[in-house]
């Protein structure tokens, strides 16, 4: 919500001090905001995560899993052969 109140000028976060930097009519960088926002997120998460949750969420795409046992077919998949009986 607070992207959209940037985008309409409706936001009470920004200032006047903040606004006088931009010309009147000249539309405000929300993209550069938000880039600044997500990178502050970033670090938080980097400090909040010890070195070895950072690594394994680093890899998780690359983590093996096993086969699951006894193959695709279940016990509880119909027969398609017992028709045929």
């Amino acid at each position: 919500m607070g992207i959209l109140r940037r985008l309409l000028g409706r936001d009470p976060a920004v200032t006047s001090s903040t606004m006088a930097d931009v010309a009147p009519g000249e539309p405000v960088d929300v993209d550069a905001d938000e880039r600044a926002y997500e990178l502050e997120l970033l670090k938080s998460e980097q400090a909040r995560l010890s070195d070895l949750a950072q690594r394994q969420l680093r890899y998780a795409k690359y983590a093996w899993q096993p086969p699951a046992r006894g193959g695709e077919r279940r016990a509880d998949d119909q027969d398609a052969t017992a028709g045929d009986r």
